[in-house]
């Protein structure tokens, strides 16, 4: 464990310093993650606005509390390995990987880690502005707060680990990007990106329960908002933590299936 640790220091200090050779992207993509839960929140305002001033059960207020929490649990979550490992595969990358006396898994988790050290401070600042702009109503409860650091590595986990895994897919086809558009189609309707799920009918909140969308962004989200009770919470990490235990299953199986593959097509 200790090894690991130290190899997992070494590698985000490296992957610090590759990301802070890319700025400017670095910059594009942190706007684009602020710039779509604000044209949400402005949507969803103005439809409320128009209704008296509330959708559903949902204030403004309590639209911009939702916004604003999960437009940080997106950014303290997402990753971009879906779109990367088709790349790696075709030019050859992987096996250089593969060559290393750790799973090229470590490697991801350092990468992604440390670009949210170089970007979520710049989400403080939007944050704040966002909170004077809006005025959220936000209703923390203390046990929830708690609560909420194990729901969100686990949601970062289960999130990682499931895209990590359809990655994948790259090992038996060249094209990866329609199953990556299907799988971020989900994640627009079933993880609460498009507006709470609470707005959806009663079949699409069954689905996005039962799949492990909800599990990944907004189930911290309702979590630190305080819409949850005691009894809810625990259910929730529970399903966090049973669909974790099948994902890693799963990449286990597919990664092993894959490596296969892909020595077979290189020899």
């Amino acid at each position: 464990m200790p090894a690991l640790a130290e190899i997992y220091w070494v590698q985000f200090k490296t992957q610090l310093a590759v990301q802070f050779q890319y700025r400017a992207a670095m910059l594009i993509w942190l706007l684009g993650r602020i710039i779509e839960p604000v044209m949400y929140l402005v949507v969803w305002s103005t439809v409320a606005a128009g209704q008296g001033g509330t959708v559903g059960s949902l204030t403004v207020h309590d639209l911009a509390a939702y916004y604003i929490v999960y437009m940080l649990v997106n950014q303290l979550t997402f990753t971009w390995i879906m779109w990367e490992y088709e790349y790696l595969i075709k030019e050859g990358t992987l096996s250089g990987l593969l060559l290393r006396p750790i799973h090229p898994i470590h490697r991801d988790i350092a990468d992604n880690l440390a670009y949210k050290v170089l970007t979520t401070g710049a989400m403080l600042p939007v944050t704040a502005l966002l909170v004077v702009t809006f005025e959220p109503a936000f209703h923390f409860q203390w046990w929830s707060v708690l609560a909420f650091v194990p729901a969100l590595i686990l949601a970062y986990l289960l999130r990682f680990l499931l895209e990590w895994t359809l990655a994948m897919a790259a090992f038996w086809t060249t094209r990866t990007s329609a199953l990556n558009q299907l799988y971020m189609t989900a994640m627009f309707f079933l993880a609460g990106r498009l507006a709470p799920l609470e707005l959806f009918p009663g079949f699409v909140q069954t689905l996005a329960a039962v799949l492990p969308f909800r599990w990944m962004v907004y189930f911290p989200v309702e979590l630190l908002l305080g819409r949850l009770g005691v009894q809810e919470a625990l259910l929730g990490l529970g399903v966090q933590a049973l669909w974790l235990a099948i994902i890693v299953g799963v990449l286990n199986l597919v990664w092993r299936a894959g490596v296969r593959q892909f020595a077979a097509v290189g020899s």
